[in-house]
């Protein structure tokens, strides 16, 4: 029987990539949504297309001191400094919580200091069961070594990447930086090296200063902006890789509606993941799924993944 003229289809809002299918392109950003469990009472995890846990290293890391994080105009910085328990702790302690919940898709995201502290960190998610994926993060603005000097540099992340892709049992996302002077270059790097998919775009370096006391407003002095203020840049960065690459694109950087989704995706990214709009809504994930169909039907987009690339350029 037809569907009712009260009843319209609901789109068809599935998307897959690097052999992973997802229910919506939705994906909660690492350092946003701490290791999942954390977030069960609050939103329906089940209706995320995924979420990546906190960045991992090989050793527990306490981050930086505070304070660590500052509201700016259409955006925050942060400079929490990749604290986290540990990769062995979360194969131990969180991921057999996680497999618990069901219907879910886990990313780990993977930090590290050097290339051996990525390669020891792989090979204890390894052991693992239920991560989906890894997500290299060669991008992270706020430590003192690693993280973004392995993201600007093509050596150093051609290296760094393809050592990962020869121990990693999963899928090798890798995250790079925009504090580079060519992101479609270090794109086709991380491709040729042995990426399965690329995310981007993390941070930007920025700063604040309170003109009273005259001092920085983040411990770290420097700090990652994100949020609203930087998605004209991040959009373009998207458009400038996927022109590049033929491995799947994940975009973010200030998404906070449905509009910002089919925008990226129209740019070429294959899904997105949403970080600062969590801030102020922990919900914020969850409302965008359901508000990305609405739009959906409302655009007559039957198939959300026909999107992907979709920009008219004439």
């Amino acid at each position: 029987m037809p569907p009712s003229g009260n009843n319209p289809p609901r789109t068809d809002l599935g998307v897959s990539f690097a052999g992973i299918q997802l229910k919506n392109p939705v994906i909660a950003a690492s350092g946003t949504f701490g290791y999942g469990v954390e977030f069960e009472d609050v939103l329906h995890l089940d209706k995320l297309g995924g979420f990546v846990v906190k960045g991992l290293s090989k050793e527990p890391m306490i981050g930086n001191p505070p304070p660590r994080l500052y509201e700016t105009p259409a955006g925050m910085l942060n400079a929490i400094g990749l604290q986290n328990i540990g990769a062995r702790a979360f194969v131990d302690e969180k991921l057999p919580k996680l497999r618990e919940l069901k219907d879910i898709v886990v990313f780990a995201n993977v930090f590290g200091y050097t290339r051996q502290d990525y390669e020891q960190t792989i090979h204890v998610l390894n052991e693992g069961e239920g991560i989906a994926a890894y997500e290299l993060n060669v991008s992270c603005p706020n430590t003192a070594h690693g993280g973004i000097q392995f993201g600007s540099d093509p050596r150093s992340l051609e290296e760094v990447v393809s050592l990962a892709k020869r121990v990693a049992k999963r899928p090798l996302i890798v995250k790079l930086s925009p504090n580079v002077t060519s992101i479609a270059h270090m794109a086709k790097v991380a491709q040729d090296a042995g990426a399965d998919a690329i995310s981007l775009i993390n941070t930007f370096v920025a700063m604040a200063i309170d003109a009273e006391t005259r001092k920085p407003r983040i411990a770290n002095i420097t700090a990652g902006l994100s949020g609203p203020a930087i998605k004209p840049i991040a959009l373009r960065m998207v458009f400038d890789a996927a022109k590049v690459v033929k491995i799947p694109v994940i975009g973010m950087g200030g998404i906070s509606k449905a509009e910002d989704i089919a925008e990226f995706m129209l740019a070429g990214a294959t899904a997105v993941q949403i970080g600062t709009a969590s801030y102020w809504d922990p919900r914020a994930t969850e409302k965008i799924v359901d508000e990305l169909d609405h739009w959906c039907v409302e655009h007559r987009v039957p198939k959300i993944a026909e999107l992907t690339g979709g920009l008219k350029m004439d």
